[in-house]
């Protein structure tokens, strides 16, 4: 049986890798990926590994630690030894580095795409610009890199609307509302026994699991009607106290921005709403709970069109600043500090 072994960084892992593995694979009976990390690296390599996996199903990935000079071949060739706890016959690599590395395991070195001719694209020009270089990441990395808007909203405030309209207009995808579905589900049993906890959980869940799927179709924008955050405050509006369960659920989720559209329309019963005796506070709870969590977000109001008009001029401001780490930088309700 032959043993090959690539070892590289996948950051993030690109077309270009899937190059490199799948030529491997042709040459080799059993093929082993190493994924090397270290701390301060800017994605996990528990991420990086689960990409991967999804990617190629069948090739054995392995993470491990990127402390050994760069230019030492030979330290990293007795590492890699330690840690697969044999010897690889041959050792594929699309760097200069390779050769030298597969020397002193005494193994075959086979170069593959040096010149970068077959698939032209590196790491770092994807980190530099991803959507410059969009089609040469997988879907499941484009769900990472996909800048996420999320509309939120009391009841009856036109979140809906306007996510539809945004996303018809960057030609996109969008996640609804799950908690609405479930709603319409559960209704009987809702109306007998009350809410629960776990019904809100169960959402929290669902509605992530969502967005991350739409995430990776999404044309480079994914627009999101609520998340698992908002399902966290009607938790309080329905149980009168707070479930850390389901604010776990929403604890590091990524949003460019919050939309938080006002309620200055008229209020219109669906079946399945609350109540309009409940809009001011459930929209000042939401501002209240933004402002909490430092998450970045503006108020949008006025007319369907003005609305709008607002959201778009904000988009266009994160899509030129597509390298920019946004949340980061955007505090306040911009309207009121200028904006744009």
């Amino acid at each position: 049986m032959t043993r090959g072994i690539i070892a590289g960084k996948f950051l993030p892992p690109h077309k270009g890798h899937s190059y490199l593995i799948e030529q491997a694979q042709k040459q080799c009976d059993q093929l082993t990926v190493l994924i090397c990390d270290r701390p301060e690296y800017p994605i996990p390599a528990k991420l990086r590994k689960q990409w991967l996996q999804q990617i190629h199903p069948g090739v054995t990935f392995m993470v491990i630690k990127d402390i050994l000079d760069d230019d030492d071949s030979k330290a990293w060739a007795e590492n890699t030894i330690t840690v697969l706890g044999y010897k690889p016959d041959i050792v594929f690599s699309s760097e200069t580095y390779g050769p030298g590395y597969a020397k002193y395991m005494n193994a075959r070195h086979v170069m593959v795409d040096q010149p970068r001719t077959a698939v032209p694209i590196s790491a770092t020009m994807i980190r530099d610009d991803p959507w410059k270089y969009w089609g040469y990441l997988h879907s499941v990395v484009r769900g990472y890199f996909a800048r996420r808007i999320c509309l939120v909203g009391s009841e009856s405030s036109g979140t809906t609307t306007l996510t539809k309209a945004l996303a018809e207009h960057y030609r996109t995808g969008w996640v609804a509302e799950y908690g609405r579905d479930y709603t319409i589900q559960n209704m009987k049993r809702l109306e007998r026994d009350g809410w629960k906890t776990a019904d809100f959980v169960r959402i929290a869940k669902r509605q992530n699991e969502l967005e991350d799927e739409a995430a990776c179709q999404a044309n480079k924008l994914l627009f999101c009607d609520t998340d698992s955050f908002a399902t966290s405050i009607w938790h309080e509006r329905y149980m009168g106290t707070r479930s850390y369960e389901t604010e776990a659920l929403a604890a590091g989720r990524r949003y460019d921005i919050y939309l938080l559209t006002d309620t200055h329309i008229p209020f219109e019963d669906d079946g399945t709403r609350d109540g309009e005796a409940y809009r001011e506070w459930m929209q000042q709870r939401f501002e209240d709970k933004l402002r909490f969590w430092g998450k970045p977000y503006i108020v949008i109001t006025g007319g369907p069109q003005e609305r709008l008009e607002q959201a778009i001029a904000i988009i266009d401001r994160i899509k030129a600043d597509r390298a920019v780490q946004l949340p980061g930088l955007i505090r306040n309700r911009w309207h009121n500090q200028g904006g744009f």
